[in-house]
């Protein structure tokens, strides 16, 4: 009789298991946790859901987690009308709160800060809570916006529901760098659209804002060490004040996104010399900014001094892409200097690169370059940089074995404007591709979805980076284990997560199709 039981409990822990992993295909939460396993019970919220933080050493004292907790009620609710004298509502199938515990008393936000989480949502009892344990409160933030998931507005009874209750959770990022890039000097976007991305992106877990600022075309933001520079701005009211930054910064930090500032040099500046026309090798030729000006470095300088005031993400970006040295060469005054230098147009490109490089360095900050700084001398490249891939596959491999770290966003693939690219192009991109080893596999410290703003502007921003940006989103967040191997096998979850971003406020487009896609025609949300 003992064996008899005992087999017959083997038999049905197997079978819940099997169960189990059968339904994480479709259970609607994106990205997909590490582990997950739920029930078939339903909880509903209470009228006063309450946040509980005793046993927690994060103090909130910058109201952090009190305003994320406020944040999830909202987007729980949806603008929906409560009726809270739904059937059974005094029954002991209500969730009272959730209790969130933080180990870590620090709201610092840096790169590589604990994101990980434990999620349990109990199956009754009259004063239940939900627990949320994590390292930090970033890692509480992204179980929020996965407890958000499980909630459901039922239209019949007009409550709030937990459906396949009891939830137990267990989640960490695969990569502590996942990244959205916006473009402002193309198109000038405002505080309002910026922050709606940044609340997009703290629903998709993604936690870095790459901002590109500046470009060939305008000069938006203010440098007060050199205020001539946002002259170069497109009007009077498209710029963004010191303050304005600061305020990106703020509200992302309290989602748990850092911003990571950019400076493309020397290339990709022509709209510097607006304010400040001796940067430009000549008034022919605008970019790349003039080598041979030691004003140009003194510049370069002070931006990155301002810079360190407002963007304390330990990394800024310096591009270093794209740069055509003919200007330098055919420039008279400039050709000289190289000739003084014993320098070719490809050497000025290597010095520019890494003067620029020890400027930031000595106000504190680690360098990403673009991939071309590395093509043309990545043995010269300090040995702390980050090379950002945009060109093509492989570079990665090559980036790891140089021994340097690598932020992949292959144009082919992770690419937004590129509207050709797929959903299904950019979930089944591995940034780890032909990388084995495990100490190389960690220099690869994440990925970027590109939003290029050439074509991009306030009116069609949210269509064009969702849902693909998502798609790429699970792909740096979810543990290998768990990423589809078909990705047709998430569609539906996709579906599903395009559709709350629509109900959230967020101009998703529809899943079918290309990018910044149409409906097809009249029909359901979840099937277009």
């Amino acid at each position: 009789m003992g064996k008899i039981t005992v087999t017959s409990l083997l038999l049905g822990i197997l079978i819940h298991v099997i169960v189990v992993y059968a339904d994480v295909k479709n259970l609607n939460i994106w990205p997909m946790p590490s582990s997950v396993s739920h029930g078939y019970n339903t909880l509903y919220i209470a009228k006063d859901f309450k946040l509980r933080t005793y046993q927690s050493k994060y103090a909130d004292a910058s109201g952090i987690l009190k305003d994320g907790f406020t944040k999830l009620v909202d987007i729980i609710k949806g603008a929906h009308v409560i009726d809270y004298n739904y059937p059974g509502s005094s029954s002991s199938a209500i969730l009272q709160g959730i209790h969130v515990i933080v180990a870590s008393p620090s709201d610092e936000l840096q790169y590589g800060v604990d994101e990980s989480y434990n999620l349990d949502v109990p199956m009754q009892g009259k004063a239940a809570y939900a627990l949320l344990k994590a390292q930090t409160i970033y890692g509480a933030l992204h179980g929020l916006q996965t407890f958000s998931q499980l909630c459901n507005f039922n239209i019949s009874t007009r409550a709030i529901e937990v459906r396949q209750v009891p939830w137990t959770i267990s989640d960490q990022p695969r990569f502590s760098y996942r990244g959205l890039l916006i473009d402002t000097s193309r198109h000038y976007l405002s505080l309002p659209v910026i922050k709606k991305v940044i609340d997009s992106m703290a629903y998709a877990k993604l936690n870095v804002l790459h901002w590109h600022i500046v470009d060939t075309q305008s000069f938006p933001l203010e440098i007060p060490s050199y205020p001539k520079l946002w002259n170069g701005a497109y009007s009077l009211e498209e710029r963004y004040t010191m303050a304005d930054a600061a305020e990106i910064v703020r509200y992302a930090q309290r989602q748990g996104i850092n911003v990571l500032s950019e400076l493309d040099i020397p290339g990709h500046a022509q709209s510097w010399g607006v304010g400040y026309p001796s940067l430009w090798p000549s008034d022919k030729c605008m970019e790349p900014l003039d080598v041979s000006n030691e004003f140009t470095f003194k510049l370069i300088e002070g931006v990155l001094s301002d810079f360190s005031k407002i963007f304390k993400y330990k990394f800024v970006h310096l591009g270093g892409d794209e740069v055509d040295t003919t200007c330098w060469e055919k420039t008279p005054h400039v050709s000289e200097w190289l000739k003084k230098k014993n320098m070719n147009g490809t050497d000025a490109y290597e010095y520019f690169v890494l003067r620029a490089q020890k400027i930031a360095m000595s106000l504190g900050y680690e360098v990403v370059n673009w991939e071309e700084t590395f093509n043309h001398f990545g043995n010269k490249l300090d040995r702390k940089t980050v090379v950002h891939n945009w060109l093509g596959g492989g570079v990665a491999e090559r980036v790891v074995a140089a021994g340097l770290r690598c932020i992949v966003s292959n144009q082919g693939k992770w690419y937004l404007d590129h509207l050709d690219s797929t959903w299904q192009d950019f979930y089944m991109y591995e940034p780890l591709t032909n990388i084995t080893s495990p100490a190389k596999q960690k220099l690869v410290i994440g990925g970027e979805v590109c939003m290029w703003g050439e074509h991009i502007d306030a009116s069609d921003i949210e269509q064009t980076i969702w849902p693909r940006a998502a798609a790429a989103a699970e792909r740096l967040w979810t543990s290998s284990n768990q990423l589809a191997k078909d990705s047709q096998d998430v569609y539906p979850r996709l579906s599903h997560f395009r559709c709350l971003l629509n109900q959230r406020g967020v101009a998703a487009s529809p899943v079918n199709g290309y990018g910044r896609n149409v409906p097809s025609g009249p029909g359901s949300c979840y099937q277009q």
